[in-house]
């Protein structure tokens, strides 16, 4: 048993509208994890309680949770309380990088290029939004991942259902410029001066159209890896997924999604800090393509677990009484 790690805990499940494929990915994780004689084990968050995660004395946790509860800095706060080290990005971080509205308030705010948006808590608000951004037009459930609540519209009588399609796991609906071209995504590993991208994938999908189904569930999607786009165009990519990344605070692992558009310019859409591991996913097969194996990566991240505010062995000394 390799003795490095100590106990591991896979944090799977979840409550959120992701639970089916982060049980995929806590399962696959596990799985690789054992391979390397690591002494891992499966705890789904969504069947058990705080208490429970607290008696398994876990000496640190690799986060396969997506979306609410688990992606969105609230586990991770748990976690810094527990003095529990964990992979991925801290509190702030990832509460930041899951709410894609503010993930482009932040990217905006150090000069990094994201399509053009507008925010919608009404169906009233949507002509406005056509009037700045045009149509096709995307909306989005700014908190969610895996493409749920994610409608792309192209002419205005579709409106109304996409509004209500988004705005049912959200009460702020994100509508984002759409930009035509090709679907590139970039992975990293690692923190500070230490992270690194691994080689980009263009994903190409039947009409466009890389939803739920699509992504987890259907083999028709292509996927190229490395991208077919020329060298420097590449670099440009890696080098701003990079800074996508450092500007939210990010650490540990990670994936930045671009819409390339016909003139080459590299759009950024979203940052996803717990991304999927399953068979379908593209964290794995960016690796792949530079020679690590699936159960090498799960490791090489797991060896970025940590606590990222402040010690965790800080001894609070209790408050004496003012009438002793």
């Amino acid at each position: 048993m390799n003795a490095q790690f100590g106990k591991v805990g896979v944090l799977c499940g979840g409550r959120s509208a992701e639970r089916e494929v982060s049980l995929m990915s806590g399962n696959g994780v596990c799985e690789a994890l054992r391979s390397k004689q690591v002494d891992a084990h499966l705890f789904d968050t969504g069947l058990h309680s705080i208490a429970e995660l607290i008696d398994q004395k876990f000496d640190r946790v690799f986060i396969a949770l997506h979306g609410r509860y688990g992606e969105d800095g609230t586990l991770q706060g748990l976690l810094e309380l527990l003095g529990v080290p964990y992979t991925g990005s801290g509190p702030m971080a990832s509460s930041i990088a899951i709410d894609k509205i503010m993930t482009k308030k932040v990217w905006l705010q150090a000069g990094l290029m994201t399509p053009g948006f507008a925010e919608i808590v009404s169906e009233d608000q949507l002509e406005k939004a056509v009037s700045k951004l045009g149509l096709p037009m995307m909306l989005k459930a700014p908190n969610e991942g895996s493409t749920l609540g994610v409608v792309k519209v192209t002419k205005p009588s579709e409106l109304s259902a996409a509004y209500r399609e988004a705005s049912q796991y959200d009460k702020v609906v994100l509508a984002e410029q759409f930009v035509k071209g090709k679907e590139i995504t970039v992975a990293i590993i690692g923190s500070g001066e230490q992270a690194k991208t691994l080689p980009p994938i263009q994903i190409v999908a039947p009409e466009g159209n890389y939803d739920y189904q699509n992504k987890y569930f259907t083999d028709v999607t292509q996927y190229f890896c490395p991208a077919p786009i020329a060298d420097n165009v590449s670099e440009h990519i890696g080098a701003l997924a990079l800074r996508a990344y450092h500007a939210l605070g990010c650490e540990g692992w990670a994936r930045a999604d671009f819409m390339l558009d016909e003139q080459d310019r590299p759009w950024l859409i979203e940052i996803n800090t717990a991304p999927g591991m399953t068979g379908h996913s593209l964290v794995p097969m960016a690796a792949k393509a530079v020679g690590m194996s699936y159960p090498e990566l799960c490791v090489e991240i797991l060896e970025t677990a940590r606590c990222k505010v402040g010690s965790p062995h800080v001894i609070v000394k209790p408050i004496q009484s003012m009438t002793a």
